[in-house]
C-alpha cells in the first residue's frame, strides 16, 4: 500500500462564514475523466459537526455579509477531528474544484487573513 501525500493544510484559509454543504456527483469529462480541478484556486477549512467522507465530492454554498452567497463545487481533502469542547467536532479542508470568476475575491472579506493561503 502506498503512502498517501498528506495536503499542506496552510494552503487552507479558515472560512469565517456560515456553509451549507450537500454530496455532489464528482463531475466527470467525455471518457470519464475528472475535470481538472481548479488547484491554482485553492480551497478553504471549515469547522462542522458531521464528518464528510475524505475524497468526497461537495456542492458547497457559502453565505457572506452583503446578504448574498458563492456556490461551488469541492472535495474534501482532510479531516480532522477536534478536542471535547470545540466549537465543531471536526476540521475539514475542502479543495475547491469549481469556482465561477471573481468569487474568489468575493470570498476574501470572510476568510482568515493570519494564514498565508489565498482562496
Amino acid at each position: 500500500m502506498t503512502e498517501r501525500k498528506q495536503p499542506d493544510r496552510i494552503m487552507y484559509p479558515r472560512l469565517l462564514a456560515p456553509v451549507y454543504f450537500t454530496r455532489a456527483r464528482l463531475l466527470r469529462g467525455l471518457f470519464g475523466k475528472r475535470l481538472p480541478s481548479a488547484n491554482s484556486v485553492g480551497g478553504v477549512r471549515v469547522l462542522t459537526d458531521e464528518r464528510p467522507a475524505e475524497g468526497a465530492p461537495l456542492h458547497l454554498e457559502i453565505f457572506l455579509l452583503d446578504g448574498t452567497s458563492v456556490t461551488c463545487g469541492v472535495l474534501v481533502a482532510w479531516i480532522d477531528p477536534l478536542p471535547e469542547g470545540a466549537p465543531a467536532r471536526f476540521e475539514v479542508g475542502l479543495e475547491f474544484t469549481a469556482l465561477r470568476p471573481g468569487d474568489c475575491e468575493r470570498l476574501a472579506p470572510v476568510l482568515d487573513h493570519r494564514s498565508t493561503g489565498t482562496c
